[in-house]
């Protein structure tokens, strides 16, 4: 069976903090942090009983950070330009290096990350680490670089703007000085020439919401007159390629590559190949948030898998709140096809605010329609949250980061539902309540179904509404059906967005038999979220009926309606392109 990739993100420092007593803004020594060596085999392997098939580990490299470490060789970060005392995990302090905070023995920290990569394995997941290809902290310095390998900007020329061998932009004679309090004194933090910014910004003055803790990164473009210097291959290609490869070699299974449209097409798609020629089963996968770009980040810079936030996530997060019509699920596939297996959909992550928060959904039991849809409209991969499946809703104001509905990066803290959940090692439901242990099966029972059932992990699609707009049991704007196809077996799918229940009559077009190569008639139906079972008409001439709860889904199995001889040809063909 081929694998829907089921990706479960967690942050180590937030994930593992066993701390209930976490004070706003405060120091490590205040509220701790979690480790790796907490990330033990009863943990995975209860993440892996969620149908997870990758774990992403945000927070890896070493980042800028506010702890001190310089009893174990690691010079401190000016804390000016620390956001938070924890640090933004993408402000890279050193590429090559484990981030000391989530170390049990900080001089043991690269061999801790080795073994968490085995005990992942061994919970048969494999494991994903973030790649920043575009930024790095302001004070960068490598201290456990292999031999040979020099800092970036180490020879940089910081009396130009831009020169194609040079790592950083710089503003040249002028003192950086953003709109924050730089300090005085020895406590100043001081940098001159000044150097651009990670958001693009190329001045010595970055606002406060600017990326002012980081440094942009210089692929070969002169920002100065837009002009490209890709020939020779510039110096920064070469360093970025090389930690990739020492990551691949410390046997990481993927990476989820950071903003990569601020980076030239051109580098991933001479650094991709570069990496998979020695590594063939690494997968890259794109943070990017512009639609126009996903084809050519696919074909020409040789991604696996593009983030889909601009398009279903923004969608769906629009029905939820701002009342869009569920119609507009269909223009988002086909906004997609074709590359829809390339897509991986989520409804939570590090950047966004949580479902369950008062700022989104503010109730996590409203997440089964938008979970169905996003986790088995098309083959590509579905994304998690730590904690998500829990129905945390991020109410707390951490320091650095407010109560914005979003579980704070930039802070010392833990995960109160997470935090429970693993009850200081034990991953049970003791320490949860009623509508979490609901919740975490709902969770449990969709995302394995997703590789369970060939037709959401293979299978081909089919859009149901264009023959349900006028249908008066089905209201287009709150509720939405689609088949998936695989063989004899077929999954007819249908969420319900509206806060009532309803008796649907899904008419389904003649047109869907012959494009899926299925059999009409009557047959026995199980429903696979309640494990139900009766029989059904699945056919042109009548409507399939269903029950359908308030905020609710349905997955109908309909088994053994084989594909006929005459349709087999435009099966095959619709379920290849269903692939692509």
């Amino acid at each position: 069976m081929d694998q829907k990739p089921i990706i479960y993100q967690l942050l180590p420092r937030l994930f593992a903090n066993p701390n209930a007593n976490c004070i706003p803004g405060g120091t490590i020594s205040q509220n701790g942090s979690g480790k790796m060596n907490d990330i033990t085999p009863a943990v995975l392997g209860a993440i892996r009983e969620l149908g997870v098939t990758h774990v992403w580990y945000t927070g890896i490299i070493e980042h800028a950070h506010n702890a001190d470490y310089t009893k174990y060789g690691i010079a401190n970060d000016n804390h000016h330009i620390v956001k938070g005392n924890a640090g933004s995990p993408y402000a890279i302090r050193d590429y090559y290096d484990v981030d000391p905070d989530i170390a049990t023995d900080a001089n043991r920290r690269i061999e801790e990350f080795e073994g968490l990569v085995s005990r992942t394995h061994d919970a048969r997941m494999k494991v994903i680490i973030d790649f920043v290809p575009n930024h790095v902290a302001r004070q960068y310095h490598s201290d456990v670089k292999p031999a040979g390998i020099k800092d970036l900007g180490q020879d940089d020329d910081n009396t130009k703007f831009f020169s194609p061998a040079n790592n950083f932009y710089y503003i040249p004679r002028q003192l950086f000085a953003p709109d924050i309090d730089l300090g005085t004194g020895h406590d100043a933090y001081n940098e001159f020439p000044a150097k651009a910014s990670g958001n693009d910004c190329f001045t010595a003055f970055p606002g406060k919401y600017d990326w002012y803790d980081t440094v942009k990164l210089n692929y070969g473009i002169d920002y100065g007159d837009g002009t490209r210097h890709f020939d020779p291959i510039p110096d920064t290609w070469f360093k970025m390629l090389h930690i990739l490869r020492y990551w691949a070699a410390k046997g990481v299974d993927g990476f989820r590559c950071d903003m990569v449209h601020m980076v030239p097409l051109e580098f991933w798609k001479w650094a991709i190949p570069g990496v998979k020629e020695h590594y063939p089963h690494i997968v890259f996968i794109a943070e990017i948030y512009d639609v126009n770009l996903y084809r050519d980040f696919i074909s020409v810079g040789g991604f696996d898998y593009l983030y889909d936030k601009v398009n279903l996530y923004d969608t769906l997060r629009g029905i939820q709140c701002s009342n869009f019509s569920a119609a507009r699920i269909t223009n988002c596939w086909q906004t997609v096809e074709g590359i829809g297996g390339n897509m991986l959909n989520f409804l939570e992550n590090h950047d966004e605010q949580r479902f369950g928060s008062r700022q989104y959904a503010g109730d996590p039991g409203l997440v089964i329609p938008s979970l169905v849809v996003s986790s088995m409209i098309n083959t590509g991969p579905m994304m998690i949250y730590a904690g998500q499946e829990l129905g945390e809703q991020a109410s707390d104001a951490e320091g650095y980061s407010g109560n914005d509905g979003r579980t704070t990066i930039f802070d010392y803290w833990s995960i109160p539902t997470v935090r429970r959940w693993i009850n200081g090692g034990k991953c049970d439901e003791s320490n949860l309540s009623g509508r979490e242990i609901w919740l975490r099966d709902k969770y449990r029972t969709i995302l394995n179904i997703c590789n369970n059932e060939k037709a959401v992990s293979s299978g081909g699609f089919f859009d149901l509404m264009y023959v349900n707009y006028n249908n008066p049991s089905l209201n287009p704007h709150r509720q939405y059906a689609f088949l998936r196809n695989h063989g004899d077996e077929t999954l007819l799918i249908a969420v319900n967005f509206a806060a009532n229940s309803s008796d649907l009559k899904i008419n389904i077009p003649r047109h869907a038999f012959d494009v899926l190569g299925i059999q009409e008639g009557s047959c026995n139906a199980t429903e696979l979220l309640t494990n139900d079972r009766m029989e059904k008409t699945f056919s042109s001439d009548k409507p399939f009926e269903t029950y359908i709860g308030a905020y609710d889904a349905v997955v109908w199995k309909i088994s053994g309606n084989r594909v006929t001889a005459k349709n087999k040809k435009t099966a095959s063909k619709a379920i290849n392109k269903a692939k692509k």
